[in-house]
């Protein structure tokens, strides 16, 4: 069997990079193969299989089941699938006609639908046997035999559309995953238990930072006091690193014309995904702005430009709205309302290597700030597809090599995202990794000339002639939502004090401690400290488990002694104590701390 990477490279999923991660995929892609052979030999006749492919995590099947299984049926299920894979059964390709695929799968209406729609784009026709007793419609890739397989796991159901459109019937997916090892399965499922830990719907509720109501709609988190603080700081961070740089912050209206999104090309590629607002008193087509970026244009192109203006730098913290299907929105990392720290840069094509490197540096400034790991996607056009994407081809082909270029000359790891291009331009994709090896897309970098064009900005060059600028797009934490999202469960919840809504904790061991205890606190708060004390009267325990589970950075048990000698005894929330701490002491390294936004909350 020929399943080489070099031959499917350009059918697989963008997280497959190399022979490495293609093996996997292939693996996994067999598994699924195995699962769906298990269940048939288990329940004949009673399921019609849909789709399995292998995804980042594992492989998922839909399927129709006559009696949806449950989480009990696992061990039965996965007992089978051993037994095949036992029998170390040959994996073999073969191509078929359209009629001999109609035969095969003639009791199979989703297998007879695939098969017109392949036939429709010209695609050819492929089975995978296993072994002489299991076939499947199937582009491949695979392994070349059930044995193969050292390592795997049912994980668990959900329900699932059929092509993933509501409209559909649902299905039953069945969820799984696979290794070459024992000991890749175990660490995997030990990450999934840990990201259940660190769900940050949970962190949400218990941390008082967001909640959802149905009557506001789904999508659209509402902050409290303390999740509004996080948001606003780290805005305020990054317009900091901003301002320093030459960005100057603007603010754009919430809803549009609908002429602004015509004019550049979104209502076109985009306009599904945008929620229309009506008016009373005007026939006008509006929307909810999903992105910036056409406004920005607007500001360019309020007044005639100069070349002395350039590059100008506009940023923007406003809402924007996207129309996510239900069945994708999760928590704050697929949602309908978020802020994104937008940025575009207006420029000449000589300033765009300096302005993007300019970029970069403080995108890697602030993911160093947070600790995260990253790499960047290089995210192109689909070949396949050249109609989703506005501009001239031998633009898009010069702007592509140019980004690797800068890429390569900044030393930035990358990866190819063939298909993951903006219908404008191709993106340098930040990709970060969370503490539990997870990857996120956050920040992008795009080099635009389509929204100039169709916009028919221009300025005036050193020489008196009309040109028109370049359009770079720029976001460095992306959407504020998913960043919040990231960071509670990288940090399971335990942020750095320069981001805990209360970073300190007095708590005095009785009442008669109480008046020093409001001594320390307006001292603290005077300072920019954010700081609470707790008078209840619930015994000293009891008020330091309640600060650990509200992920307090640092506690100060203040009774008697501490009073007489002007000390503290602090308590980190991860348990460790330090005694007889002097308070000037402890505000001057806390001070430092913040002031320092470092990840670790042990003063030094």
């Amino acid at each position: 069997m020929n399943d080489k990477y070099e031959g499917f490279k350009n059918l697989v999923p963008d997280y497959v990079r190399n022979e490495e991660d293609f093996k996997l995929y292939k693996l996994r892609h067999t598994t699924e193969h195995v699962f769906n052979q298990a269940i048939e030999e288990i329940w004949p006749g009673k399921i019609q299989r849909a789709i399995g492919p292998a995804i980042a995590e594992g492989f998922y099947n839909d399927s129709r089941w006559e009696v949806a299984p449950t989480e009990e049926d696992f061990e039965k299920i996965e007992a089978k699938m051993q037994e095949i894979i036992d029998a170390d059964l040959p994996i073999s390709r073969k191509d078929v006609t359209e009629v001999e695929a109609r035969e095969i799968f003639k009791d199979n209406p989703f297998k007879q639908e695939l098969i017109t729609e392949f036939v429709k784009s010209g695609e050819s026709l492929s089975v995978y046997h296993t072994g002489d007793v299991f076939v499947d419609l199937c582009k491949g890739p695979h392994v070349d035999s059930t044995g193969e397989i050292k390592a795997f796991k049912v994980l668990n159901i959900a329900g699932a559309y059929w092509k993933g459109d509501e409209k559909n019937e649902m299905l039953t997916r069945v969820y799984g995953t696979a290794f070459f090892s024992k000991e890749e399965l175990e660490k995997f499922l030990w990450q999934k238990e840990e990201a259940k830990k660190r769900d940050h719907r949970k962190l949400g509720q218990q941390l008082d930072l967001f909640t959802f109501s149905h009557l506001v709609g789904s999508g659209m988190p509402l902050y409290t006091q303390k999740g509004a603080l996080i948001r606003r700081l780290l805005n305020e961070y990054v317009e900091e690193l901003q301002r320093k740089a030459g960005y100057m912050q603007v603010w754009t209206p919430q809803i549009a014309r609908g002429e602004l999104f015509k004019k550049s090309g979104h209502y076109d590629k985009y306009k599904d995904d945008m929620f229309r607002v009506s008016s009373s008193y005007s026939d006008d087509e509006f929307f909810l702005k999903p992105m910036n970026c056409p406004q920005h244009t607007q500001i360019f192109g309020s007044r005639p430009r100069s070349y002395k203006e350039l590059p100008l730098r506009i940023t923007d913290f406003a809402m924007l709205y996207r129309d996510e299907r239900p069945g994708e929105l999760h928590g704050l990392a697929r949602v309908r309302s978020f802020s994104q720290d937008d940025c575009h840069v207006f420029c000449t094509e000589e300033q765009v290597d300096d302005e993007i490197d300019l970029a970069l540096n403080m995108i890697k400034e602030v993911l160093t700030t947070f600790g995260f790991k990253y790499r960047y996607r290089l995210s192109t056009r689909d070949p396949k597809h050249p109609e989703k994407y506005l501009g001239n081809p031998e633009t898009w082909d010069r702007v592509e090599k140019w980004a690797e270029e800068i890429m390569v000359r900044n030393e930035i790891e990358h990866y190819p995202g063939v298909g993951e291009a903006a219908f404008y331009a191709p993106k340098m994709d930040l990709m970060a990794t969370d503490s539990l090896g997870r990857e996120w897309q956050l920040s992008t970098v795009q080099i635009d000339y389509v929204m100039p064009e169709r916009f028919d900005l221009k300025y005036i060059d050193n020489n008196g002639n009309e040109q028109r600028p370049i359009m770079i797009h720029r976001a460095i934490l992306g959407s504020a939502e998913r960043f919040l999202m990231i960071l509670l469960e990288s940090m399971a919840g335990a942020l750095p004090a320069w981001l805990s809504p209360v970073q300190v904790q007095i708590i005095p061991i009785s009442d008669q401690n109480n008046a020093y205890a409001d001594k320390l606190e307006v001292e603290l708060k005077n300072k920019g400290v954010r700081v609470e004390v707790d008078k209840d009267s619930e015994r000293m325990q009891n008020k330091i488990r309640l600060a650990q589970e509200h992920k307090i950075p640092y506690m100060l048990i203040v009774g008697k002694r501490e009073e007489a000698e002007e000390t503290v005894s602090l308590r980190y929330r991860d348990g460790e104590e330090v005694k007889d701490l002097k308070f000037e002491v402890f505000s001057e390294k806390l001070l430092n701390s913040i002031e320092g936004r470092n990840l670790d909350i042990k003063l030094n």
